[in-house]
């Protein structure tokens, strides 16, 4: 089975550590982030990763070779000019002819690859997201009423949202929608797929997300390493 890590990323907002080093090779414990990805999706039976990379490209190359000491085979994409999340994934339509799982390089997570990847296989979608609920707590007492007459109070209501998780099983037909050398996002192949009426399912994930968008969250990592990630197989 075939995954593809998105790894081309500036890393912005965890400057001045990317500064020096790309996003996905940032340490975690004893481990770089594109390790734990690497190791995490071999549990669940991908034996094969391509790396999607831009940004210091080499560095990640020189750093995973062949995949060989993780047990897996890894092949490295370069993009010449920045394609965004989806456009990389048409420099590797000739790979990638079967059923493949594509992910941020800056995620941690629990999640069982294997069962995402057979449910979307049962469903048959071009595009299935992985997402996850959010719940991000109110700081202010929310008020209903009818005009000028109040007529009820909810103090402090958690905001419940769904959002995607950076994590997705595609089939080949979606190398249709995405078009090539073009910059084109995962939001934009999702806006299409539904003005166009393909089906996009979602897969609702329970298990452990981090998303290592900023230096607190780059921080958390470090704290949650040896409670989840620590003992992953090499």
């Amino acid at each position: 089975m075939k995954a593809v890590i998105l790894a081309g990323g500036l890393g912005t907002r965890l400057r001045p550590f990317t500064e020096i080093i790309p996003k996905p090779l940032l340490p975690i414990g004893e481990k770089s982030v594109v390790e734990i990805q690497i190791e995490r999706l071999k549990k669940h039976g991908f034996d094969e990763i391509i790396l999607a990379t831009n940004y210091k490209a080499d560095y990640l190359e020189r750093f995973v070779g062949t995949g060989a000491q993780y047990g897996v085979k890894i092949t490295v994409s370069k993009e010449q000019i920045p394609l965004g999340t989806a456009g990389p994934l048409t420099l590797l339509q000739a790979q990638l002819t079967e059923p493949f799982v594509v992910m941020n390089g800056d995620i941690l997570s629990l999640l069982d690859f294997g069962a995402f990847y057979r449910f979307a296989l049962r469903n048959q979608a071009w595009l299935t997201l992985a997402i996850r609920q959010h719940i991000t707590p109110y700081a202010f007492g929310d008020l209903y009423f009818d005009g000028d007459h109040v007529t009820g109070i909810e103090e402090k209501p958690n905001i419940v949202k769904h959002i995607l998780a950076g994590i997705y099983v595609m089939r080949p037909e979606i190398f249709t929608v995405i078009p090539p050398d073009t910059y084109f996002g995962m939001d934009m192949l999702i806006k299409e797929m539904l003005r166009r009426n393909l089906p996009v399912l979602k897969y609702e994930m329970q298990e452990y997300w981090l998303d290592i968008g900023q230096i607190t969250d780059y921080e958390k990592a470090q704290d949650v390493y040896h409670k989840h990630f620590k003992e992953e197989p090499k």
